[in-house]
């Protein structure tokens, strides 16, 4: 008797793979930010992602809310905009690959300088989250720069590892 297997419609597939790896690529990029901090102790108090929830409103009572963890009180607000943002980036970039397989060149290292360079030299700076990019320290660009390109080497490399697991059968 012959045996059935499941699979999944591509697109189906790729927002799954998408969404493991972006999670995945979360948390190599908080790892890599413990390795190479992107900002001083100092602009690192209220970071980037806080800044961006300040600026949209959303309350103090939410911004202020913690989880406590080996006696570490974590800003949970920072972590979920984090994971939001590498969760979509993932799911957008094997979505977008399906139809421009160019994303993929480079094991997504270019896709992933070209977010930091979108994000950390425009949209940020434009938004005043952060400052502008020729105001913002050299080690900054360095780390962030680099954060950015083995993050979407990881979504990548996952992912695609993923949806090979997922077609053969």
């Amino acid at each position: 008797m012959k045996k059935r297997t499941f699979r999944l419609p591509t697109q189906t597939a790729a927002i799954a793979a998408g969404t493991v790896a972006g999670i995945v690529g979360g948390f190599v990029k908080l790892g890599w930010e413990n390795v190479l901090p992107p900002r001083t102790p100092d602009r690192d108090k209220v970071n980037p992602p806080m800044t961006l929830l300040h600026q949209i409103g959303v309350p103090n009572k939410i911004l202020d809310s913690t989880y406590t963890y080996s006696d570490h009180k974590i800003l949970w607000p920072s972590l979920a905009v984090h994971f939001a943002f590498s969760t979509g980036f993932g799911v957008f970039y094997e979505l977008a690959a399906r139809h421009i397989p160019a994303l993929k060149a480079g094991h997504g290292i270019p896709f992933g300088l070209a977010v930091f360079g979108v994000f950390h030299h425009g949209l940020l700076p434009a938004l005043g989250t952060v400052p502008r990019a020729k105001d913002q320290p050299v080690e900054e660009h360095l780390s962030e720069a680099l954060g950015h390109a083995i993050w979407m080497w990881s979504i990548n490399e996952l992912a695609d590892q993923l949806l090979a697991a997922k077609t053969k059968a």
